[in-house]
């Protein structure tokens, strides 16, 4: 079947009418479907799908961009990385802070890589991050050859939120959580009693106005920590894939110590961590003028090229 048809069709190409009435068969039958990718003309980006519905689900788009998978860790590693403890290298970006002083320095703060920005913006898509304003982002690198592994520790409550999300890249690996039953004086735990928690118990965010009604009424003195937490396990691993999402809050946050141990360091594994301010630097809180300066910091994007080049 190669000579011209009725239809107009010759050699191996074939139209339906040929198929049908001259039994041509059709030789290109569609594109696989198992890895392909969409360019959306907004965001200018490729995301995994094969049809229309990509540039109609901007921006909340589904899976992992092409360039949020190779380009992210290449613009990481053309920035400098600074020594830190335990065998880590990290790249920090937020207000100085003295956590036993209890000082916060804003004035060189000037805001995250622009290659970045679009995982911020992600966050936005999330119910329990929509609210989420991003004030320090960490990138920690973990090496087997280094022996990297960071010690259990709770983040500080006196500046730092109660949402700590964090994205890992390059390897799989695990969070684990540690019972704490140290002193409450220890990471500021105390602070938790002296403002309201962003997340209810049911996983819910709570409203902003909810937040700054429940300021109003805290009496630290009333509030205890719950009894049944003794029963919870002692040790708890959490599976940290690839490419995954983790977001510690309510229990999680404030009564384990987190760590990564250095067994569980296969390969190099980076992870960039976000983290919000306390109800305290928010606009209701005591310490709002000073929140108010690192909220406004927080929105800036520096073009990282200026510091590659």
């Amino acid at each position: 079947m190669f000579k011209t048809r009725p239809c107009g069709c010759k050699g191996l190409r074939s139209c339906k009418i040929c198929e049908e009435k001259y039994g041509a068969f059709k030789i290109y039958d569609g594109i696989p479907k198992e890895n392909s990718y969409v360019l959306c003309y907004k965001c200018k980006m490729l995301w995994p799908g094969c049809n229309y519905d990509i540039i109609k689900s901007h921006p909340d788009h589904q899976g992992e961009s092409i360039a949020g998978r190779r380009g992210l860790i290449k613009n990481i590693d053309q920035l400098p990385w600074d020594q830190s403890q335990s065998g880590r290298l990290k790249q920090n970006y937020g207000p100085k802070c003295n956590f036993k002083k209890r000082k916060v320095t804003p004035e060189a703060f000037k805001g995250y890589p622009n290659f970045t920005k679009f995982i911020q913006d992600r966050f936005k898509t999330l119910n329990l991050l929509k609210s989420f304003e991003t004030v320090e982002q960490c990138s920690l690198e973990y090496t087997p050859e280094r022996g990297s592994s960071i010690d259990p520790h709770i983040d500080d409550c006196w500046i730092w939120g109660e949402r700590i999300p964090t994205l890992s890249l390059l390897t799989d690996s695990f969070l684990t959580l540690t019972k704490f039953t140290g002193l409450e004086t220890k990471y500021n735990l105390s602070d938790t009693q002296t403002y309201p928690r962003i997340v209810t118990e049911s996983g819910l965010v709570k409203d902003f106005s909810d937040i700054c009604k429940e300021f109003k009424e805290i009496v630290p003195s009333e509030l205890k920590h719950s009894e049944e937490r003794v029963s919870y396990p002692l040790v708890i691993r959490i599976p940290m894939p690839r490419r995954s999402l983790l977001v510690l809050y309510g229990t999680a946050r404030y009564d384990y110590e987190h760590s990564i141990l250095r067994e569980d360091i296969k390969d190099r594994r980076v992870c960039i961590t976000y983290r919000e301010i306390t109800p305290t630097f928010l606009s209701c809180g005591p310490k709002a003028c000073v929140g108010k300066e690192i909220l406004e910091k927080s929105k800036l994007f520096w073009d990282s090229k200026e510091i590659c080049s």
